[in-house]
């Protein structure tokens, strides 16, 4: 577990210095041309939730498999070629840098007041449509992003990699893409796409609270007041986890988040999430970025020690089984 550790802090580094440059390979593009080839060619007459289950468990599997192989040889030449080739793998499961980056290139223009390019850039982060949204909703979309990625984009896959090494990490990074690839509620994938979606809220489940509470307690001016509207609001979202990161956020900024939402010209009303303490204004989004940063770092504190004590736990109970 120590080793995980270093792999992951290192992973941190690495996302710190050069974020995701386009030139470098990346394995979620891998993921995703394996999921479209499936898709394409399950996705289509009888039994297709069954298909979804067989893509679902082809995809882990496969990732799964090469992602332990890679990390188990390393090791077996050495230990620090090992944590170096698993902090690399670990680093193309997180997204800190590139949450970042893509919230400033929505604020700038907004500081600009370029509503045109803001609404381009934040078309390349939501999947609601943005081409009539005004400022105030422009930085809702932003705000909820940086809120639902602090835990899908980065603690989450973190969280993994600190049980089961760079291997389950890139397992959890292969679900979440299954997920949102295939884990549309329409006609084509309500069936194809259900087991994807489900396993993607069961793999979120934990780390999403984790997330959220310790979103709240590092950021907030009034822990007990924030706690409150996490408890009231985080359930009201649609999904059962990405509400947790936006009722924390919500609470934190004493915004209030969701409302309606358009999606390829379709209506989809939102429950509100948080109380309006304050209109919802372009610094709101770099609020949002600083509480991401100080969730992240704190939460990568609370996993090492929780590591170490494992670890020690561990030492501690061999020693006496030995005496």
């Amino acid at each position: 577990m120590l080793n995980h550790l270093l792999a992951i802090v290192l992973a941190i580094i690495i996302d710190f210095l050069i974020g995701d440059p386009r030139w470098l390979p990346h394995p979620v593009r891998g993921m995703g041309r394996l999921i479209a080839w499936l898709d394409r060619r399950l996705n289509k007459g009888r039994y297709r939730r069954m298909k979804g289950i067989i893509t679902l468990m082809i995809v882990i599997s496969i990732v799964y498999v090469i992602g332990y192989a890679l990390i188990y040889e390393s090791y077996r030449l050495s230990t620090a070629l090992g944590i170096a080739v698993e902090a690399v793998l670990i680093f193309t499961t997180i997204a800190a840098k590139s949450l970042q980056e893509a919230a400033w290139n929505v604020l700038i223009p907004l500081e600009q007041g370029d509503l045109r390019k803001a609404r381009q850039e934040l078309s390349m982060i939501v999947g609601r449509d943005t081409e009539a949204l005004d400022e105030p909703e422009i930085v809702r979309a932003c705000v909820e992003t940086v809120a639902e990625n602090t835990s899908d984009g980065i603690t989450a896959p973190l969280f993994y990699a600190l049980i089961g090494g760079g291997a389950l990490a890139l397992v959890y990074r292969a679900v979440n893409t299954c997920d949102s690839m295939l884990g549309y509620k329409n006609e084509m994938y309500r069936e194809f796409g259900w087991a994807s979606a489900r396993l993607d809220d069961v793999f979120n489940y934990v780390p999403a609270r984790l997330t959220a509470w310790v979103m709240v307690i590092v950021n907030s001016r009034s822990i007990r007041r924030s706690a409150r509207l996490l408890l009231r609001d985080a359930r009201k979202h649609p999904s059962p986890n990405s509400g947790w990161g936006e009722a924390a956020m919500a609470a934190i900024l004493g915004v209030q988040l969701g409302g309606m939402n358009t999606y390829q010209g379709v209506v989809s009303h939102r429950p509100k999430i948080g109380d309006a303490v304050c209109e919802l204004q372009k610094q709101h989004i770099r609020k949002s970025v600083h509480v991401m940063i100080r969730t992240v770092i704190v939460f990568i504190l609370l996993l090492s020690i929780g590591g170490v004590i494992v670890e020690l736990a561990i030492t501690w109970s061999e020693s006496v089984q030995a005496i």
